[in-house]
């Protein structure tokens, strides 16, 4: 049985009194108003010879199933913990409320197997109060008699999760800290959680953070529905300990290596290797749907996209077939997609897309958030609610037709045009009004050129094979200037799809065969 935590006798004395008034939302934002009037303290250092862990070692110090918390019970939610080591190099509390207590697990050094053919030197060396790096839930999401794992938290204010047909991809946050910046990004961390305990029947589960960081604290309530697809409605109260130039609100972090859009690197035999091929975002003043296919710069690209009153934004993965990707051990297809819908109005602010360089496939090089248009001050206090849902492509549940492939080439090739410097784009756009379009009735293309570029050549055909309609450019950049336009299709004056916005910047468009 797992007993009380060692605590300090403030910390002892609060959760007594959460024991008999009740432990709430309320709780974890007066903890997160206090701290945020105290200096930072940075987590003490975990012990050198688990920071040095290789990837291999790591994975195989492993949580032994049996050791779930509530597992006995047969409870349909249960809890996996996580170990420190290699990149997860701060502890973190994990507390349980069960029948209104608040009960601090011990960490348990048996909970892990360490299957490190060292003959138990490390497991031998873990300090018997080493903690958690987080957590995992488990659930029977595809069938009753089997727990999957569903959501993880886990590295700073990292969480991940996915719908029933996915396999893990892409990340969440709680907060993001001037991403992108030159002076450098900020990493807040969840440093305690405060575990629920649900009921036998039921379908959802709560969970408490409390966010610290240089910059700001944070109380976040998380209210979890896994399924076919996984929603969490996220709560957040912030206060800010020093002025922020970018704040990152819903932060979501996905990897982009190459895809149909963009030229694919040497001796590599995957048609495209991504979590993510798309950044949408709905614009609730305008009421338009933007969609902004991601690429693998060479350089650090930064897009802002202004927005009056955000409905809501997500990374996509749109291409979810096996044959765009042709991996078996990765299974790309089936990486999910993340959905933030905006409770309430959070204001003017940017969506801000960052897309960083990156060599393979390993790193997580692509960003995106809303950010307020108004700098964040030292004394600010800010709330946030949203809606994240994770599963297929269709999570936005947006009801425009969609620009769902993406071509790029030589504007000076067969095939392609005869205007040296310029580039053929080909958008294939379906669904939404589309789907009942007469065929005798051609949409129009609007093609806009920006950054001084031209559209020397547009046209709209119906493509047969792909039951949808094909939008041909023919663009050429300004000198020196990235190739970048945005086009929609439209019927009559109504506008019948998303708008395709699309930048590459000028070191990028040299990858393209024949410029």
């Amino acid at each position: 049985m797992r007993l009380f935590a060692l605590l300090p006798a403030g910390l002892t004395l609060a959760i007594a009194a959460h024991a008999a008034w009740g432990f709430d939302f309320k709780t974890v934002t007066s903890q997160a108003r206090a701290l945020a009037q105290q200096p930072y303290k940075a987590p003490p250092p975990i012990p050198d010879f688990l920071r040095d862990l290789t990837y291999t070692q790591y994975q195989n110090i492993r949580f032994k199933p049996e050791k779930s918390l509530w597992r006995g019970s047969h409870a349909p939610f249960q809890v996996m913990l996580v170990p420190i080591g290699l990149y997860y190099s701060d502890p973190v509390q994990i507390n349980l409320i069960d029948s209104n207590r608040v009960v601090p697990l011990l960490f348990q050094k048996d909970d892990f197997s360490f299957e490190l053919g060292d003959g138990g030197a490390l497991q031998n060396k873990i300090p018997p109060s080493l903690g958690y790096a987080g957590f995992k839930l488990t659930f029977p999401l595809k069938d009753p008699n089997v727990q999957d794992q569903f959501i993880v938290f886990a590295g700073a204010s990292y969480f991940r999760g996915v719908g029933a047909t996915n396999v893990f991809g892409l990340s969440a946050r709680g907060i993001a800290v001037d991403t992108g910046l030159p002076a450098g990004e900020e990493f807040p961390r969840f440093s305690q959680f405060w575990l629920v305990r649900p009921e036998a029947s039921a379908k959802t589960m709560t969970v408490y953070a409390l966010l610290d960081g240089k910059s700001l604290t944070g109380a976040y309530r998380f209210i979890i529905r896994p399924g076919a697809v996984t929603t969490i409605d996220v709560k957040a109260n912030l206060f800010m300990r020093k002025a922020v130039d970018l704040l990152g609100v819903a932060p979501l972090t996905s990897m982009f290596f190459y895809g149909e859009n963009t030229p694919h690197p040497p001796a590599e035999w995957r048609p495209q290797v991504h979590d993510s091929d798309g950044l949408l975002i709905h614009n609730g003043v305008s009421g338009e749907w933007l969609w902004r296919p991601l690429i693998n710069p060479r350089n650090l690209q930064m897009d802002y996209f202004h927005v009056d009153e955000l409905r809501g934004f997500g990374l996509l993965q749109r291409q979810d077939s096996f044959q765009e990707y042709q991996d078996l051990a990765a299974r790309y297809e089936q990486r999910p997609s993340a959905w933030v819908d905006v409770e309430g109005n959070w204001g003017p602010g940017n969506i801000v897309l960052v897309q960083l360089p990156t060599p393979n496939e390993t790193n997580d090089n692509i960003v995106a958030f809303w950010s307020p248009a108004e700098k964040v001050t030292d004394d600010a206090a800010l709330s946030f609610a949203y809606t994240l849902r994770l599963g297929k492509a269709d999570v936005a549940n947006e009801s425009m037709g969609k620009a769902e492939t993406i071509f790029i080439g030589s504007g000076h090739k067969i095939g392609g045009g005869t205007v040296k410097g310029a580039y053929r784009i080909i958008v294939d756009f379906d669904g939404g009004p589309l789907a009942t379009l007469p065929l005798k009735t051609a949409p129009t293309g609007v093609v806009t050129a920006l950054e001084g570029g031209q559209i020397l050549e547009s046209f709209v055909e119906y493509v047969p094979p792909l039951r949808g309609w094909r939008l041909s450019i023919l663009a050429k950049p300004a000198e020196d200037k990235p190739l970048a336009m945005r086009a929609f299709l439209k019927e009559g004056d109504k506008a019948m799809t998303e708008t395709w916005t699309y930048r590459l910047p000028p070191e990028d468009l040299s990858d393209i065969e024949g410029n």
